[in-house]
């Protein structure tokens, strides 16, 4: 490749031309769309109530997008019936200058679109009734699912703090299948950490989270009864091996 002195040492004389002119009005253009349709944008934004979001646009020269985050303008798309998309505003590189050009002649249709959109928008919730019933209280539900719960922890407790009385160790679980599921009840220097039926997926009737719902608990509280007694069983055969030792 030559260099530029030894091109010019060829004779060759050609002017470049400049387009600072054509980038400047570029950028101008682009500007004011940004701004106009940064308006729509807002009012999209108030429209759909969201942090984020978009519309889609028809006209007859193809298909328009505007999307918003926070109300701000994020990009302006024009996708022609005929030709390449072009980003008009984006967050990256400004539009080529031919297709800007066509976007232009058909932005005043887009604006058109979204005015027909939000007049068709009028007077749809004319009518709409504001009074609801009272929704049903569910404190009723949830004092009987506590007291069945209540219950269930001071029974785990104990067994917390038996088992840890007999194993010794700060942390452990004591485990038995009752009816095909697997109950798990671990405890923490004594007291209930958590009593799980069904296995590491199971579902947690205890837990130092959320409380299970009132049909779960509904479910479980007879067969935690079975639980209990396992635990007995437990206890009975220990104290049967105990009984055989001599001293």
């Amino acid at each position: 490749m030559s260099s530029p002195s030894e091109t010019a040492g060829l004779g060759i004389d050609l002017d470049v031309s400049d387009v600072e002119a054509v980038a400047g009005r570029r950028d101008e253009l682009v500007a004011e769309v940004r701004d106009h349709a940064g308006g729509i944008a807002y009012r999209l934004a108030k429209l759909q109530g969201g942090d984020y979001g978009r519309t889609e646009l028809s006209t007859a020269g193809g298909e328009w997008t505007v999307k918003h985050e926070a109300g701000e303008l994020e990009f302006l798309l024009f996708s022609p019936k005929r030709g390449s998309d072009t980003y008009v505003v984006s967050t990256k590189q400004p539009p080529e200058p031919s297709g800007l050009s066509a976007a232009l002649e058909d932005y005043p249709n887009m604006v058109a679109a979204w005015n027909a959109y939000v007049d068709s928008l009028s007077g749809v919730l004319d009518g709409v009734s504001a009074e609801f019933p009272e929704p049903a209280s569910t404190d009723g539900v949830v004092a009987e699912r506590d007291r069945v719960l209540d219950s269930i922890r001071e029974t785990c407790g104990v067994i917390a703090g038996e088992v840890y009385r007999y194993e010794g160790d700060d942390y452990g679980t004591f485990t038995a299948r009752v009816d095909g599921d697997r109950w798990e009840l671990k405890w923490e220097e004594g007291a209930v950490s958590y009593l799980r039926v069904g296995g590491s997926g199971g579902l947690y009737l205890l837990s130092q989270y959320e409380a299970p719902s009132a049909a779960d608990v509904r479910e479980y509280a007879e067969p935690f009864a079975g639980f209990v007694e396992a635990y007995n069983e437990f206890v009975e055969g220990l104290e049967s091996d105990l009984t055989t030792v001599s001293v």
